[in-house]
């Protein structure tokens, strides 16, 4: 075994560990920063295969943007962090239905490729992929972009019932009297 056979065993392990506690622990937080371990773990995976620019794009889209927006949802909507009784489900069904989805997709690739091996394209350049991105590419990014930050402000809206709403007045006094029309205070 060579050196990046280890790190890539090592790597992968970590990233099966972490994905195996994001869906298994009960506090939504914590699951989003096992999230960042696995995402990590996965971008040190493709720096080891020499595809650097598809590791820092894993780390600054999935972990710089997409954990920081959930963690910040879920704090700004004012979930339940921890875990809560009433919110537990027995797991075999989700263990059963997950587990049964993936050995189907197993059998399905053994399938498809009979251990054959399957001849790759040339490789790129971060070059090429750029000019692909920025030519081709460019709406349907900023179109995600839009609808991301609509999500957002629609998050912040739902969660703040306070924010465009008048202040309720003192509890026992009269409400104060409108204007007639054309009279002035």
């Amino acid at each position: 075994m060579t050196s990046a056979d280890l790190l890539l065993t090592a790597l992968g392990a970590v990233a099966l560990g972490s994905a195996l506690l994001v869906v298994a622990t009960r506090h939504v937080v914590r699951a989003g920063l096992w999230l960042v371990v696995t995402l990590g773990a996965v971008a040190g995976l493709y720096l080891v295969l020499a595809a650097e620019l598809v590791a820092w794009v894993q780390i600054l889209l999935y972990v710089g943007a997409v954990v920081v927006l959930l963690l910040f949802a879920v704090m700004l909507t004012r979930a339940p962090i921890g875990a809560r009784h009433d919110l537990d489900r027995p797991g075999w069904p989700a263990f059963l239905v997950g587990g049964g989805t993936g050995l189907g997709l197993a059998v399905l690739l053994v399938d498809a490729y009979r251990w054959t091996r399957v001849d790759t394209p040339p490789t790129g350049s971060a070059e090429l992929l750029g000019t692909e991105i920025f030519r081709s590419w460019v709406l349907p990014f900023e179109v995600l972009s839009v609808l991301l930050l609509a999500a957002l402000v629609g998050a912040i809206v739902i969660s703040r019932p306070e924010i465009g709403s008048r202040p309720a007045p003192p509890a026992g006094s009269a409400p104060e009297p409108r204007p007639a029309p054309g009279e002035r205070r």
